[in-house]
C-alpha cells in the first residue's frame, strides 16, 4: 500500500490510522481486550451518531426504516465506504459495500467487522426493539465485498446466524457463545487435570473459536455430545480434528470413562485388526497371550478413529458389525464380546468420493456418518489467528523458558496473508522455530518461504508489495550488520540519501545504533 505524504493527510485518514493503531496495540494486550475495545467504541459512537442525526433532522421519535437506512449508509459512506441498500422489508434490511472505510489494511483486523455489527445493531435495536446483525460477506475476510443483513423481526431471525441486540446492548448471542466456549473448555480441562497427574501432560486443551465457522462447530458439539450418535469429522491435516473429538467426549455422559485416540493410518494393515479388535492366544505366529484391542479398552468411553479411510476391507467389515450389533470377536476367537462405546471417526479425505471409488464400504460410511462435522481450514478462520498466536506463544514460552509476548504488526500481516496449508500445526511449528531465535520480547520476522507471501485472495500488486518489503527489510538488516550501523555507507550502497535510509529503518523498526561497533 502506498504511504500518503503529510500534505495528503485528511481527518478521515487520520482517524482510520488511529483506529488501526489502537487495534494493533490492543491486540498485543490480548484479544479479549481487543474485542472489548471494539464493542466499547462502537456502542458509544453509535449512540452519538444517532443523536447527531436526530438533531440534524429535528426528529426525536423512533426512526422508521427509511431514516434508519439513511443514517447507517450515511455513516459509512461519509468516512470512505461505498454502502448501498440491497433490499428492505419488514423482516430484514440488506446492505452491500464494495469499499471498506478502513482501507486496504482492514484485512489485518477482520475483528473491525464487529464495530459495524455493534453500530448497525445498536441503532436498529433502539428503534425497532430488536435486531440481529449477520455479516455474511466481508472485505476483511477477503470476500471482495461486504454483505450485511440486519434482521428486525425476532421470529424470522430465529434460524439465522448473527449477533442479537435488544435496546442498547448486544445480548445473548455473544454471552451464550462465551458461556458455551467456557463450558466446553472446563469439561476438557477437568479430564486433562486427572490425566496430567499420571501422563505428565503439560499443556491443557484449548479451543480457539472466534470465527463464525468455529463458533458453529461449538454449537454443534453442544447438540451432538449428549447423544449416542456416531460422528464423522472431516478436515485438512492439522485443523484440530482430535481436539474437537475430545470436546465431544468431554461434554458427553461418557466423560468419566476413557477417550482413546487411534491413528488407523499409522498401524500396518497386517496388524490393524488385532490392534482394534484384539486377538486370542495362538491366533497367529507371535500371539503368545490374549490381547485386548482398543475397542475393549475403550469400554464405556469414546474411541476416536483418525484416518478411518485407511482401514482395510476386513477391518471395515468388523467395524460395521460393532456399530450395528454392539459386539465383536477377537482375531482367532469364537466368543462374542459385547461392547458399549461411542465411535468418532475422522478423515482428511473426501470420504464420499472414496466410497464412490469402491475403496470404502458404503454401508459403513452411512453408519459412521450419522452426524458430519467439517472443520474449516485455518485460511477461512482469520478471526482466530491472533488468538492462536497468543496461545502458541504462551505455550512455547513455558516450554522454552522464554518471554516472547507478541509478534510485530508486519509479522501479523504475514500470518494473516499466508494460506497455511498445514493449518494450526504448521502455524505452531513456524512460531516455535522463530520464537527460539528471538532475542527480545517480540517476534519481528517470520521464517517463511517466499511463496508463503502469496495468498489465494491476493492480487499481483499485494503480492509484489509484500515480497519487496520482505526483501528490503532483509537487505537492510544484513547491510546494518555489514557496515556496523553506518547509514552513510548503506545509503551509498543503495544509491539513495541517508535520510531515505533512516525513513526505511523507521518503517521496519530497525535501530542503526544497535549495530554500531559490531554489537549485533
Amino acid at each position: 500500500m502506498t504511504q500518503p505524504s503529510l500534505s495528503d493527510l485528511t481527518p478521515i485518514f487520520f482517524l482510520q490510522t488511529i483506529i488501526l493503531e489502537l487495534m494493533h496495540a490492543s491486540e498485543q494486550q490480548g484479544q479479549k481486550h481487543c474485542e472489548q475495545l471494539i464493542e466499547h467504541i462502537a456502542t458509544t459512537a453509535g449512540c452519538f451518531f444517532e443523536e447527531t442525526y436526530r438533531n440534524q433532522k429535528g426528529n426525536q421519535q423512533q426512526l422508521d426504516r427509511e431514516h434508519y437506512i439513511e443514517l447507517i449508509l450515511g455513516l459509512k459512506n461519509n468516512i470512505g465506504g461505498s454502502f448501498s441498500l440491497s433490499s428492505c422489508n419488514q423482516d430484514v434490511i440488506k446492505v452491500t459495500n464494495c469499499q471498506c472505510p478502513f482501507g486496504e489494511r482492514v484485512n489485518q483486523f477482520p475483528e473491525l467487522c464487529g464495530m459495524t455489527s455493534s453500530v448497525f445493531g445498536g441503532i436498529a435495536a433502539r428503534n425497532f426493539g430488536y435486531a440481529k446483525v449477520e455479516i455474511k460477506k466481508s472485505i476483511a475476510r477477503n470476500d471482495g465485498y461486504c454483505e450485511v443483513n440486519i434482521y428486525t423481526n425476532a421470529e424470522s431471525a430465529k434460524h439465522q446466524s448473527g449477533i442479537e441486540y435488544t435496546d442498547t446492548t448486544p445480548i445473548k448471542a455473544k454471552q451464550d457463545m462465551d458461556a458455551l466456549h467456557s463450558k466446553i473448555e472446563a469439561s476438557m480441562q477437568k479430564i486433562w487435570r486427572k490425566q496430567a497427574k499420571t501422563l505428565k501432560k503439560h499443556q491443557p486443551p484449548a479451543i480457539i473459536a472466534k470465527s463464525p465457522a468455529m463458533q458453529k462447530i461449538l454449537k454443534s458439539i453442544e447438540v451432538i455430545a449428549p447423544t449416542q450418535a456416531t460422528v464423522l469429522i472431516e478436515g485438512q491435516t492439522g485443523v484440530g480434528k482430535e481436539l474437537i473429538a475430545r470436546a465431544i467426549h468431554a461434554m458427553s455422559e461418557r466423560n468419566h470413562k476413557s477417550f482413546i485416540p487411534i491413528n488407523c493410518g499409522a498401524i500396518p494393515e497386517s496388524l490393524i485388526e488385532s490392534a482394534l479388535f484384539g486377538h486370542e492366544k495362538g491366533a497367529f505366529t507371535g500371539a503368545v497371550e490374549i490381547h485386548q484391542g482398543y475397542f475393549e479398552r475403550a469400554e464405556g468411553g469414546t474411541l476416536f478413529l483418525d484416518e478411518v479411510d485407511s482401514l482395510s476391507p476386513a477391518a471395515q467389515t468388523r467395524l460395521l458389525r460393532v456399530i450395528q450389533e454392539g459386539e465383536l470377536e477377537r482375531v482367532g476367537g469364537k466368543q462374542t464380546l459385547n461392547v458399549d462405546l461411542r465411535i468418532i471417526s475422522a478423515t482428511n479425505q473426501n470420504l464420499e468420493d472414496i466410497v464412490k471409488q469402491g475403496h470404502f464400504r458404503h454401508d459403513l460410511y452411512y453408519r459412521i456418518n450419522v452426524i458430519k462435522l467439517t472443520i474449516p481450514p485455518l485460511a477461512q478462520r482469520t478471526e482466530d489467528l491472533p488468538y492462536l498466536v497468543q496461545l502458541i506463544l504462551q505455550r512455547m514460552n513455558k516450554k522454552y523458558n522464554k518471554n516472547v509476548s507478541s509478534v510485530s504488526r508486519d509479522v501479523m500481516q504475514l500470518i494473516r496473508a499466508y494460506h497455511w496449508p498445514g493449518n494450526v500445526r504448521e502455524l505452531e511449528n513456524i512460531l516455535e522455530r522463530n520464537l527460539l531465535f528471538t532475542q527480545g520480547n517480540e517476534i519481528t520476522s517470520l521464517d517463511l518461504e517466499i511463496n508463503a507471501l502469496v495468498s489465494r485472495n491476493d492480487n499481483w500488486k499485494q503480492i509484489k508489495e509484500r515480497a519487496m518489503n520482505a526483501l528490503e527489510k532483509s537487505f537492510l538488516e544484513n547491510a546494518l550488520q555489514h557496515y556496523q550501523g553506518d547509514v552513510k555507507k548503506i545509503a551509498a550502497n543503495m544509491e539513495i540519501t541517508p535520510r531515505a535510509v533512516y525513513a526505511k529503518l523507521k518503517k521496519y523498526m530497525l535501530n542503526a545504533g544497535a549495530f554500531k561497533g559490531g554489537k549485533k
